[in-house]
């Protein structure tokens, strides 16, 4: 993992490194880093690396943080750049003439965009795979290639590899949590209404979030509210009731070592906080739902991309994606209508539900799968799909901003990683109990 924002801040204010020698760094490390990135942007990060130096000399930084590198999922315009969307289809697309409004905020505050990371195609993936720009893995030692979890597989790994201490993803099922449990980051997706969505491209508009992907909740909570245009908070840990539902752990998806981590995770965390045991119906009326009706994100992806898949580009894109595509074709509109309704309808009963209290279940059912063979069997590759969502898509579809914190390893070296979720809204809550479980759990090696 790099060095933490408030590390690097402390840094710069010192006089120990300076923004030039961060960027010409992290620029370094995702040359030499393979399919993390989708493009490069060396000229105008170097030249907003030698503005702040300037800014730190004649002491006028923008912020403690001017001129830290970040990176940014290639779904978000940035002046200049084509916005790819992990898609051969979009290569004419043309440049965004301007930053999206959350790329522009952090800008503000001196943070420098020295790229935009690689994702499963058109984001519509939990695996994180890419057959037209590489698929990128974290760097665990002594461990056959991973899938990253996806989509924003690259922002994950740019943050494992310590090549920016953070990266800024998009949610819809899972996007954010799942690359962040499989290669041991800290991930948070916020609720829809917290950021600006102008500027990012869509995947499914009813379901689409944002958040960043870090080494630790304090640099989450810090970009977080750099994206919104504020100051870096002091955070403030704050532990509320947590809340268990034994009936999402059961059957035999969730794994073993799953499982027993979580178990240790509770024992834990019932040392400080009370945790309580209670069936959130809200979460299963919304995956019956889903079971029987589909996935709205499905419905809503097809309808956005449904010219490019009845026409002559189908042939450029990844065949499990169309495949995907192809299904979400039995869901009607009337379909999608009910499912909205009845999104709206469980989003207020899990108010009632849950209340102030925190929802806490392992991130993903399993642990990260090894690469090869599924790159090599797209039925399996389905299959895999669907059960790593499975966690992460309710918490979706209900709206509830969720952080992914990593919380152990495997004897042989893979993460481990817990889930932590409040109702819709209460994302400044969310972060407070997060940053408090942090302290408690042993989360990286």
């Amino acid at each position: 993992m790099p060095e933490t924002l408030d590390d690097l801040a402390a840094d710069l204010a010192a006089g120990r490194t300076d923004s030039v020698r961060l960027v010409e760094g992290a620029l370094e490390r995702a040359r030499a880093s393979e399919a993390v990135f989708i493009m490069l942007m060396p000229e105008s990060a170097l030249a907003e690396a030698h503005a702040a130096r300037r800014r730190w000399a004649d002491g006028r930084p923008l912020s403690r943080h001017d001129g830290i590198p970040i990176a940014w999922k290639d779904l978000f315009d940035i002046a200049g750049t084509r916005t790819s969307a992990g898609s051969r289809t979009r290569d004419a697309a043309e440049p965004a003439k301007v930053d999206a409004p959350v790329v522009a905020a952090t800008r503000r505050l001196g943070f420098i965009p020295i790229g935009k990371t690689n994702l499963s195609e058109f984001a519509f993936s939990g695996l994180g795979a890419n057959p037209h720009f590489g698929t990128p893995t974290a760097g665990f030692p002594g461990v056959e290639p991973r899938m990253p979890g996806g989509s924003s597989c690259g922002s994950a790994v740019a943050v494992q590899r310590g090549i920016v201490p953070v990266a800024i993803g998009t949610d819809t099922a899972g996007s954010v949590r799942v690359p962040a449990a499989f290669t041991g980051c800290v991930g948070y997706k916020s609720s829809q209404a917290r950021y600006d969505m102008a500027g990012v491209f869509p995947l499914a508009r009813s379901l689409d979030s944002l958040g960043p992907l870090a080494g630790s909740m304090a640099d989450c909570m810090t970009m977080d509210a750099a994206m919104r245009g504020l100051a870096a908070p002091t955070p403030r840990p704050a532990p509320a009731e947590l809340i268990v539902d034994d009936a999402l752990l059961d059957g035999p998806a969730v794994t073993a070592p799953v499982r027993t981590h979580f178990d240790e995770v509770l024992a834990r965390l019932s040392r400080h906080v009370p945790i309580r045991r209670q069936r959130i119906d809200a979460w299963h009326r919304a995956r019956d739902a889903i079971a029987a009706l589909g996935w709205l994100g499905a419905y809503e992806a097809r309808q956005l991309h449904l010219d490019v898949l009845t026409g002559p580009q189908r042939a450029l894109i990844d065949t499990r994606v169309a495949s995907r595509l192809d299904g979400a074709a039995r869901i009607s509109a009337e379909v999608a209508a009910e499912l909205v309704a009845i999104r709206a309808r469980e989003m207020q009963r899990l108010r009632t539900e849950l209340g102030d209290a925190v929802l806490i279940l392992p991130t993903v059912k399993h642990l990260p799968p090894p690469l090869a063979p599924l790159e090599a069997d797209p039925a399996r590759f389905a299959e895999v799909n669907v059960a790593t969502l499975a966690l992460t898509m309710i918490a979706s579809f209900l709206d509830m901003p969720s952080v992914a914190l990593p919380t152990g390893w495997t004897p042989d070296g893979l993460p481990l990683s817990t889930q932590l979720c409040a109702v819709s809204g209460a994302d400044d809550r969310l972060l407070t109990q997060a940053i408090w479980a942090e302290q408690i759990l042993p989360g990286r090696s």
